[in-house]
């Protein structure tokens, strides 16, 4: 065709899509739907990707680098980031023995870390230590909470980037200390107010600044000045001034002008068991071929094989989601137009002047809905990023938009809508003008042959999906090309699924009946919106899926100390402790937490012997019969690693590793302990414990009726100072026992106080342990804590509060945008349909039907589409969920050691949310079509 026929053809469709404006918006919402969903998950990942000044700030602030002791004397192999990648020691010989310590390995242990920095760097380098955090409670507005304390010059702008003051003024006077927001959300704590800490409440201390943490917004945590905690807490209390456990050497660096780290001298700091992040070598990596780490291990920079088949997988769905909304609403452009095509063609037109025409329409409404989608996409994101990054726990690095990004998705959703339009352009071109200009069209039946394919095409796509993820064969090809196979098979079957459906309607009312009659007989109009709408529904069940999956993969990872909402009260320690209030501290906890129910109060086994308050103990452990216990684990080497996973005694040891107590592995209580740590409410048992046995939770430990247990006393400082081997007394004891079966037991052992004393053992009070029906509220927990110092400053209160998910910003978007789409489509497509029938509520008009039965008509016909395309949309969206959990599962087994368990893919079906959709969907859209069907409908003309 000549270019100005093509012009024709574009004003054509331009003036008909401004003509029929309602149609022309549906049109445009549908391809506008997945236009607005990839982009907008575009948006979120782009921005939530660091870019590598970000990554610098974030991890460093301002400084030049962060260099860390991770092994004195010891060699050191890293990533260019030492976050994704490093490892202790070099690699051992044959034998598995390590190599011989260098020169640099001797120096590092015989120097202090902060001295052989300066000695490392070039000369002027500033050196500023990493802060040390303490764990404590302060005062909140209802009573205390536990809170993570360090000292920190935020004055300093070399925090900038890590720790940013967002308002206030930071702290700069001894008395003076700031606040993250979720600190002052739990506390109920403002800028101005006062918080004391635990120890220090003579001095308390004045909340001048917000500070957030880009990368933890969720953190609770308090920024003192240098030298105003740890320091008076150590004078007020030196046998209490403990820091944090998992503190490590560490030193920000700044170093002279025109000075770097590069990637050399990052290698020559490993020498002396550092890891390094440096700024220069963030902005300017090394290659591959130049980090030793990469050399010894099978992984490396970039995206993993998991990353890549998930990319891929959602890439290409996107793809075709978009091709299959876009069909339908092209469909419907056509068939409306049908009588102007006929004229077209009546008048000297030939068949490429009418298929010109309907791809006209494919690029006009294409356009237009490309760049809405774009828009409203970026929109969206603007408008509720800080709700997205408040409720992932992290700020974006930047609102990033990569106009290549943007332009492909939009040139990407326009080919895909013309393509799209071939279709319905080739079938107009078909049309026999005199049916088009009487509006008269035959209807074929459904053709077995190719629902046959399209069940083969199921079978096929889904065999082949989940057979390359668990063999781990061609996933990315496999994974994506047996997705899409299976949801093109299900396409084909569409029609004579609809079939099926339609027989059910012998069994209902009138209204829906004629509505399933009506879809069967015209399945040409409603196979394209079953499509849409099924396109829609498999990408939302898809990420649901594959989200409830993680996240049921993270609670099952969540090791917890007791049963959920349990409350427990510790007894005090150290030299002001008095486990006497124990008693008061009961009294207090039950009057400001109410609703408790049933309290057990817990004793620990201590050795034999007076035990001082506040003086340590020593502990008692049970343990293994020696016939049972696995060999010491000295494997260094693969295959002895093998061996000793293989050995029974070691298999039975991995299948002991459950939860742990609040209390420890041995506690000491009565029944009402049984009860509420142990779950059981077993006759039997308590009948044992009653007359003087050990209870014993976990399997093997019983032999002969008897458990073993291991008395052990406590560490004494000065004889460790004086002999390098000393180790403290251990006494073996054997206590009458029997096994009980509790699944969901926190502990090993449980033994009443009398027969702790009567083996010979001690005790000393520990706490008590409530377990509430509902999760006590933090007002109420803060103000039992608050009233509990007043009896023991030393005592403490925790709540179990059981597994919390932690979500992506990313998943965030997948999520809300699949979420949106599924429901835009499904009511646009419905809509679509209903446009396209409006030709037979005009001939119930006109026969005398009422409105309330078109309307009710209407509403079944969209409520039989969104039904159908839901249901068929379960299975499309399921198939390539699952294959990629298999495939997560396989890649970890492939990456673990000889003879370790292989890992098993976890998955789970989020069957609420489904039934949601499954019954929301067409409840909705039959909801909205009887509303917007109109009462009154007049006919413009005779219809032939």
């Amino acid at each position: 065709m000549r270019l100005t026929a093509w012009r024709a053809a574009l004003r054509i469709a331009r003036r008909d899509a401004m003509r029929a404006k309602g149609r022309s918006a549906l049109v445009v919402a549908m391809i506008a739907l997945p236009i607005l969903g990839v982009a907008g998950v575009d948006v979120v990942a782009r921005s939530a990707q660091l870019e590598p000044n970000e990554k610098v700030a974030r991890s460093m602030g301002a400084a030049d680098a962060l260099i860390a002791m991770q092994s004195r004397g010891t060699l050191v192999m890293q990533a260019p980031d030492p976050d994704e990648m490093s490892q202790t020691g070099a690699p051992g010989g044959p034998d598995g023995a390590p190599p011989a310590k260098t020169a640099e390995e001797k120096r590092s242990a015989d120097t202090e870390p902060a001295d052989l920095i300066k000695q490392l760097l070039p000369a002027g380098s500033t050196l500023v230590a990493m802060p040390d955090s303490t764990r404590t409670t302060t005062t909140t507005k209802e009573g205390r909470m536990s809170v993570e304390v360090s000292e920190t010059d935020l004055t300093d702008p070399v925090w900038r980037g890590m720790k940013n003051v967002v308002r206030g003024t930071a702290p700069a006077k001894p008395n003076e200390i700031a606040a993250t927001q979720e600190f002052l959300n739990q506390s109920g704590l403002r800028l101005g107010d006062a918080t004391a800490l635990r120890g220090l409440e003579a001095k308390p201390f004045t909340i001048t600044a917000v500070v957030e943490i880009p990368s933890q917004l969720k953190r609770t945590e308090l920024f003192a000045r240098p030298g105003s905690v740890t320091a008076p807490l150590a004078e007020a209390d030196p046998d209490r001034a403990t820091t944090s456990p998992w503190a490590r050497d560490a030193w920000l660096v700044r170093l002279p002008a025109g000075a770097a780290l590069d990637w050399p001298k990052v290698l020559d700091l490993n020498k002396y068991g550092f890891t390094v992040a440096s700024k220069a070598v963030f902005l300017h990596p090394p290659a591959r071929s130049e980090v030793p780490m990469y050399q010894q291990s099978q992984y490396g920079p970039g995206l993993n094989k998991v990353t890549i088949a998930i990319l891929a997988t959602v890439v290409g769905m996107a793809l075709l989601e978009i091709v299959l909304l876009a069909g339908p609403a092209f469909a419907v452009g056509a068939r409306r137009s049908r009588r102007q095509l006929g004229l077209l063609a009546a008048g000297g037109g030939d068949r490429g002047h009418v298929r010109a025409v309907v791809l006209g329409g494919g690029a006009v409404l294409g356009v237009t809905g490309a760049v809405v989608g774009l828009v409203l996409a970026i929109a969206l994101v603007a408008v509720f990023r800080d709700s997205a990054e408040q409720f992932a726990g992290r700020r974006f690095g930047h609102f990033d938009l990569k106009p290549l990004d943007l332009l492909a998705i939009a040139a990407v959703g326009l080919i895909t809508g013309l393509l799209a339009a071939v279709v319905p352009a080739v079938q107009a071109a078909r049309q026999d003008v005199v049916a088009a200009l009487t509006g008269r069209g035959g209807t074929k039946p459904a053709s077995r042959i190719v629902a046959v394919l399209g069940l083969i095409m199921i079978g096929g796509g889904a065999a082949l999906a989940l057979a390359c993820a668990t063999t781990g064969t061609a996933v990315v090809y496999g994974l994506l090309g047996g997705s899409v196979i299976a949801e093109l098979g299900m396409l084909l079957c569409t029609p004579m699924l609809i079939g099926l459906f339609g027989r059910l309607g012998r069994h209902l009312p009138l209204s829906p009946r004629l509505a399933l009659r009506d879809s069967v007989r015209h399945r040409g109009r409603t196979a394209p919106a079953v499509a849409a709408v099924m396109a829609a529904v498999a990408g939302a069940v898809a990420v649901g899926i594959y989200t409830t999956s993680g996240v049921e993969q993270q609670r099952r990872e969540y090791t917890p100390t007791a049963p959920a909402n349990t409350v427990a009260l510790f007894a005090g320690w150290g030299p002001t402790a008095d486990q006497s209030r124990l008693p008061m501290m009961r009294e207090v906890v039950e009057a400001n937490m109410p609703g408790l129910g049933e309290r057990a109060d817990v004793w620990d086994a201590t050795p034999a012997g007076a035990c001082k308050p506040g003086a340590p103990c020593g502990w008692v452990q049970t343990v293994l019969p020696e016939a049972k216990r696995c060999p010491a684990d000295g494997a260094r080497t693969p295959q002895e690693y093998e061996r000793l996973h293989n050995d029974p005694r070691c298999k039975n040891q991995d299948r002991r590793v459950q939860q742990s107590s609040l209390f420890g592995e041995t506690v000491v209580g009565d029944a009402a302990l049984l009860h509420t740590l142990f779950g059981t409410h077993d006759q039997a048992a308590e009948q044992a414990l009653a007359a003087g046995k050990a209870l014993v939770f976990r399997p093997d430990y019983v032999e002969n009726g008897k458990v073993e247990l291991l008395a052990t006393d406590a560490f004494d400082p000065k004889k460790m100072t004086a002999d390098p081997d000393y180790r403290p007394a251990e006494h073996h004891v054997l206590v009458d026992a029997v096994e009980v079966n509790s699944p969901t037991a926190f502990g090993t052992t449980l033994m009443t106080r009398q027969t702790i004393e009567k083996a010979g053992l001690g005790t000393r009070e520990a706490g008590s342990l409530w377990l509430p029906a509902t999760e006590p509220s933090d007002k109420a927990y803060q103000k039992a804590n608050g009233s509990l110092s007043k009896l023991d400053d030393s005592a403490s209160l925790r709540v179990e509060r059981g597994f919390r998910p932690t979500t992506g910003l990313i998943t965030i978007g997948l999520t809300a945008f699949a979420a949106l789409v599924a429901l835009g489509a499904a009511g646009i497509a419905t809509g679509l349909a209903a446009a396209d029938s409006q030709q037979d509520l005009a001939t119930l008009a006109a026969v005398g039907a009422s409105g309330g039965i078109r309307r009710r008509l209407s509403g079944f016909q969209c409520g039989v589409i969104a039904a159908m395309g839901a249901v068929l949309g379960l299975f499309c969206g399921a198939v390539p969920s699952i294959a990629l959990r298999i495939f997560e599962a396989q890649d970890q087994a492939q990456g673990a050691m000889p003879g370790a368990e292989v890992p098993k893919a976890v998955i789970a079906i989020p069957w609420g949310e489904l039934a949601a959709m499954v019954v929301g969907l067409p409840v909705l859209a039959v909801l909205l079509a009887a509303l917007l069907t109109r009462s009154k409908i007049a006919l413009s003309r005779r219809v032939a």
